[in-house]
């Protein structure tokens, strides 16, 4: 299937316009398992400027018929899911498409899922990059934007919901209101016999649906989402001066969603986990309001102004991400998670949360072989394959990081000015980079497009190392910024500086003496300060730029020893950081990190922290950094943390620190009799009473350990049959160290498309383990030929999968390297794959350099 090129889409924007797209979808048999493609015919009216040839794309089960102008084409020369439409002449025309479509099941198009609950069918579209033509015929590129009129009929008891406002006509059949010009990829449509619950804001209609098995805890949340919902509608427009733009604003939590949401306007779909079924921290209902809040943001930049091309998903992507967090932080919550903050349980600032959980995805990304700028130059994204690969840590975190660097530059009023005079000269059309550049400097006197140059057309993460001179009752500050070897930014940094003191009460707590900004240009910059030699001098404190940052050698160990007694959590989330990143640079030993974790955790009030610093902890340092015969040591450390933190909770006051505790014990467990006796009272002692989500972690943790078996899983299976039992019952079954549940699940992976994108990911989290080694090591070598396979079968969302989950990530040794450069270099991977290949086997050689062994240090894996 060929992928469309920038320049062919430039071409066809050249050629047409299009005006209106007019689509009938008949969905009525889709409860029918037997029924396999649903009805898709499509009247798309488009004029063309000059005479030429273009093409329209579709990806049928059956093309039946093609007419342009009243006129037949031969649906036969339909080729590589294109139809050419030649000769064109000057003038209006109208094409009427009549086709069979698939159903989905990974995700992409039209997705398909029967809800082993009660059996009922929900369908939901997922359109983005180049998947509309799995449900209608299209111009499928986001500068030919249009008006969309869709009707659907579905069965009788359904519900339709899509882009606009939807009527039921009767006889199943629904009608949806015309929507503004908007792009192919954010047509949206869900159907099925969703449970909803509506209610109107400012003279708007608002909904929020699930599926029906979901109703009870949909319900028991209903007021906290729509309050966030509704404080977010609110502060928006306080800041924007652009009216939401659509006419109504429904949020769908569908299953087997590949991300977190999509911003289809007027219908945002969220993947249906973040409606809880089993007990979450406030840190996660927190997470839950800045994706609500995001998508939100969507809908003015993204929505009604949309990037021309790919190259600039940052403009959505890094816009949607920073205003999630800054209007949660800014925003006054409804009272469910502002009551985190008033008593003794853990809190989270947004921007702590985002520091520890979201810039390390940053971080880490833009330190691989397959790094790019957050504005790549749109030659480096030729086509959709290509474009693709930029959803990640970059486009994301660091660019949300740089708009953050961004304000504190320029300031929030010009910042917003520019923003505004964006929209007004671009609203319902395409901007490109350079569009939202002149926006900016339109508010300011600053050199917007210089910094817009060392900023967002650079790759690389620099790192900021101070030096400290004393004398006497002064001292002297001089901050270095170095881009490392391969990337020499150039970029410059407002940074605060956070100044420190021990308490001279003798309390372990430390004191802040002051709190400076300063610039840090690329040579340096010196900066004298009264009074004694701090103990503790913090770089980028409050998190304002994106840097690594080192410590000096006083300030490392005051942090080594007294990190709980920083008095502010954004400032500890940067010392954690600093260490994090030490860890992975060769530059501290694990082993001391655990030992930080283990000291000062059990004092940490920040909840986000402790969820970070403990999946560091396990993840990357237990399962990855540490050597086997390293591993149990590390892991009894994190037992007795997890054990600890559940001693000093069990008064009850803070349920979400216990409930993490709880979770990491489950994680880190070496022997199964704690966890047997949890799972057969039904309860931690003192608490919590396990819920599914809690009593599957256990049983997967006893599946690794060999103290179940397929009647135990069976029989929790019976207790949870719901969409996420299943996942459970899967991962349980693929953690067995069995040779024949290892088979199974392999064949079930690899040899059969039968497996959803969720059942998917949950085989492949189960099935490799440190602890089985030796069973499962011979199937190293047969992953990189069986995912070679299967994402040229299944296509890229299922490619991303087998590359994020499916990889034998706990395998690091030389022989894994070598066997996937080796794939990268003969097996010509698809380019979803081959990218997660490159990360994947980055970090393996990462790894190896940190256990100190097997690869160069200066090897890049590409």
């Amino acid at each position: 299937m060929p992928v469309l090129t920038r320049d062919e889409a430039q071409t066809r924007a050249q050629l047409i316009d299009v005006h209106r797209y007019t689509v009938e979808l008949d969905l009525t048999r889709a409860a029918d398992p037997a029924r396999d493609t649903f009805d898709s015919r499509t009247v798309i009216r488009f004029s063309a400027r000059t005479q030429g040839d273009t093409f329209v794309e579709l990806k049928p089960a059956e093309l039946r018929s093609v007419t342009l102008d009243g006129h037949p084409l031969d649906p036969t020369a339909l080729a590589d899911n294109r139809l050419a439409l030649d000769g064109l002449t000057p003038g209006e025309h109208e094409l009427h498409v009549d086709a069979a479509m698939r159903y989905s099941r990974t995700g992409e198009g039209m997705h398909r899922f029967t809800d082993p609950s009660d059996g009922e069918t929900y369908l939901y579209t997922q359109l983005f990059m180049e998947d509309v033509q799995r449900v209608f015929a299209a111009f499928d590129q986001p500068d030919l934007k249009a008006v969309f009129e869709l009707t659907v009929t579905a069965p009788e008891q359904w519900t339709v919901l899509a882009n606009g406002i939807t009527e039921h006509l009767g006889a199943g059949t629904w009608r949806a209101a015309p929507t503004p010009l908007i792009s192919t990829y954010l047509v949206a449509v869900a159907a099925g016999p969703w449970h909803s619950v509506r209610t109107e804001h400012r003279g708007l209609p608002f909904g929020i649906h699930c599926r029906r098995s979901l109703a009870p805890y949909l319900d028991a949340d209903a007021e906290e989402i729509l309050d966030i919902t509704r404080t977010c509608y609110d502060r928006y427009h306080e800041k924007f001066d652009e009216p939401y733009p659509f006419d109504s604003y429904d949020q769908a939590f569908v299953p087997e969603f590949n991300a977190g949401a999509m911003e289809n306007p007027g219908l945002v779909t969220f993947r249906d986990e973040f409606i809880y079924r089993s007990a979450v921290t406030d840190t996660e209902r927190q997470t839950r309001a800045m994706v609500i809040a995001h998508e939100m943001a969507h809908m003015w930049f993204g929505d009604l102004v949309t990037l021309r091309w790919w190259d600039d998903i940052w403009l959505n992507e890094s816009f949607a991400e920073y205003m999630g967090f800054q209007t949660i932080a800014e925003a006054t919550l409804p009272q469910a998670l502002n009551s985190v903050r008033a008593g003794d349980t853990p809190s989270t600032d947004p921007w702590t949360d985002f520091g520890i959980a979201r810039k390390s995805w940053g971080y880490d990304a833009d330190q691989r072989p397959s790094t790019h700028p957050v504005a790549p130059d749109p030659d480096a994204v030729p086509d959709t394959a290509s474009a693709m690969l930029n959803f990640d840590g970059i486009s994301y975190a660091k660019g949300a990081s740089a708009l953050r660097q961004l304000v504190a530059w320029l300031g929030e009023k010009d910042f917003l000015t520019g923003i505004n005079t964006h929209f007004a000269r671009h609203k319902f059309g395409n901007a490109t980079l350079a569009d939202f550049i002149e926006s900016l400097a339109h508010a300011t006197d600053r050199d917007v497009h210089a910094w817009a140059e060392a900023w967002l057309r650079t790759t690389g993460v620099d790192t900021l190392t101070p030096k400290v001179t004393h004398t006497g009752r002064t001292w002297t500050l001089t901050i270095d910024r170095d881009g490392g070897p391969d990337h020499d930014t150039g970029r410059p940094h407002r940074i605060a500086v956070g100044v420190y003191d021990r308490d001279l009460s003798g309390a372990p707590a430390l004191v802040l003496r002051e709190r400076f900004e300063t610039d840090v240009p690329a040579t340096g910059t010196e900066t004298p300060r009264d009074g004694g030699r701090p103990a503790l001098i913090v770089p980028n404190d409050q998190d304002l730029t994106y840097a690594k940052i080192r410590l000096d050698d006083v300030s490392e160990e005051t942090a080594l020893r007294g990190l709980s007694g920083v008095p502010d959590a954004l400032t500890r989330a940067v010392l954690w950081n600093s260490l994090r990143d030490m860890v992975r640079d060769g530059e501290l030993q694990g082993t001391t990190y655990l030992e930080a974790a283990r000291t000062h955790l059990p004092e940490e009030t920040d909840l986000a922290i402790v969820q970070g610093v403990l999946t560091f902890a396990t993840v990357h340092i237990a399962d990855r950094l540490t050597t086997p015969g390293q591993r149990p040591a590390a892991l009894a450390v994190l037992d007795d943390l997890c054990r600890d933190l559940i001693r000093r909770t069990e008064d009850g006051s803070n349920p979400g620190l216990r409930l993490t505790a709880v979770r990491g014990a489950i994680d880190v467990a070496t022997q199964p009799a704690p966890l047997q006796a949890w799972l057969t009272e039904g309860t931690v002692p003192g608490g919590p009473e396990l819920d599914p989500e809690l009593r599957w972690r256990i049983l997967t943790r006893l599946a690794v350990l060999d103290a179940t078996d397929e009647t135990a899983i069976a029989a929790e299976l019976e207790r949870d049959p719901s969409a996420t039992g299943q996942e459970g019952a899967a991962r349980c079954r693929a953690a067995l160290p069995d040779a024949a549940a290892k088979r199974a699940a392999w064949d079930a992976m690899f040899s059969s498309d039968d497996l959803s994108n969720y059942l998917f990911t949950a085989t492949a989290q189960g099935f490799w383990q440190p602890e089985q080694a030796d069973l499962v090591r011979e199937y190293i070598p047969r992953y990189y030929e069986d995912a070679v396979a299967l994402a040229a079968r299944r296509g890229p969302a299922m490619a991303e999968a087998a590359g994020r989950h499916a990889f034998p990530a706990p395998f690091v040794d030389p022989e894994t390297l070598h066997l996937g450069e080796r794939c990268l270099r003969d097996a010509d991977p698809t380019p979803a794959l081959r990218r997660k290949l490159i990360d994947q086997l980055d970090d393996l050689a990462r790894a190896l350099r940190v256990r100190g062994s097997g690869a160069d240090p200066e090897e890049r894996v590409g």
